[in-house]
C-alpha cells in the first residue's frame, strides 16, 4: 500500500523540479539574465519558496540545471552523428580512430554558441564582475562530459574505458578553454563573425586532440 504513495511523491517531486527549471529558463529569457527573485520564481513554478529550496541550494545550481538541458545536446548530437556514420567494414569499431571520429563530427555539429552566448550574457548582466560564468559552465560540462562518456561506453562496450574518459575529458575541458578565448574575442555574442571565431577555435581544439586520439597505436605501459 506504500508503494503507490511513494511513487506519487518521487513524481510530484520530480513535477515540481522541472516546473522550477522551466520556470527559471522562461524568466531568463523574458528579463535577459537573472533579474528576478526567489519569489518570481516560485511563483512562476507555481511553487512555495520554500520548494524552491528544498530542491535547489542557490541560484547558480538552478542557472546549472537550465543550461546543463540545453549543452546537454551534446550527447544527442554524438547518438545521432554516431548512428549516421559507422565505420568502414574491416575497422576496429570500438578503436580509438572510430570514438575520436564520432565526437569530432559530434562537437561539429553541435551549436554550442547559441547556448553560450544565452548563458555568459545572462550572468554577465547580473554581475559583471563576478565569476559565477565561469563557475556555471564548468559544472555544466562536467555533467556533459559524464552523459557524453556514458553514451560512448554504451555505443562501444568493448572500448578502453581510460581512453574513452580521457578523450571526452580533453574535448569537453577543451570546450571550456575555448569559451574563455571566444568570449574575449566576441563578447559572446550570437552572429555570424561570432560563430566563424568559434568554428575556427573548435578546428584547433579537434585538430590538437585528434594527434593524440585519431590513430590507433598499442598504448604504451
Amino acid at each position: 500500500m506504500t508503494e503507490p504513495s511513494t511513487d506519487r511523491r518521487v513524481a510530484l517531486k520530480a513535477r515540481h523540479r522541472q516546473a522550477i527549471v522551466d520556470a527559471a529558463a522562461a524568466l531568463i529569457a523574458e528579463t535577459g539574465g537573472l533579474r528576478f527573485t526567489i519569489d518570481d520564481l516560485a511563483r512562476r513554478a507555481d511553487v512555495s519558496r520554500r520548494t524552491v529550496f528544498n530542491h535547489f541550494a542557490s541560484v547558480d545550481d538552478i542557472v546549472a540545471e537550465v543550461f546543463g538541458d540545453v549543452i546537454g545536446t551534446l550527447v544527442a548530437s554524438y547518438e545521432r552523428e554516431s548512428a549516421a556514420s559507422p565505420a568502414a567494414p574491416g575497422t576496429d569499431v570500438d578503436g580509438r580512430a572510430v570514438v575520436f571520429g564520432e565526437l569530432d563530427r559530434a562537437v561539429r555539429s553541435t551549436d554550442l554558441v547559441a547556448p553560450m552566448a544565452f548563458l555568459t550574457q545572462s550572468l554577465r548582466s547580473h554581475d559583471e564582475h563576478s565569476p559565477a560564468i565561469a563557475t556555471v559552465l564548468l559544472r555544466v560540462l562536467d555533467a556533459a562530459r559524464g552523459r557524453l562518456a556514458a553514451a560512448v561506453l554504451a555505443r562501444h562496450p568493448r572500448a578502453d574505458v581510460l581512453d574513452v574518459h580521457l578523450l571526452v575529458n580533453a574535448v569537453v575541458s577543451g570546450v571550456l578553454v575555448l569559451h574563455r578565448h571566444w568570449d574575449a574575442a566576441t563578447g559572446a555574442v550570437d552572429d555570424e563573425p561570432s560563430r566563424a571565431v568559434w568554428a575556427a577555435l573548435v578546428d584547433r581544439l579537434l585538430d590538437r586532440t585528434g594527434h593524440g586520439f585519431a590513430a590507433d597505436h598499442p598504448a604504451t605501459t
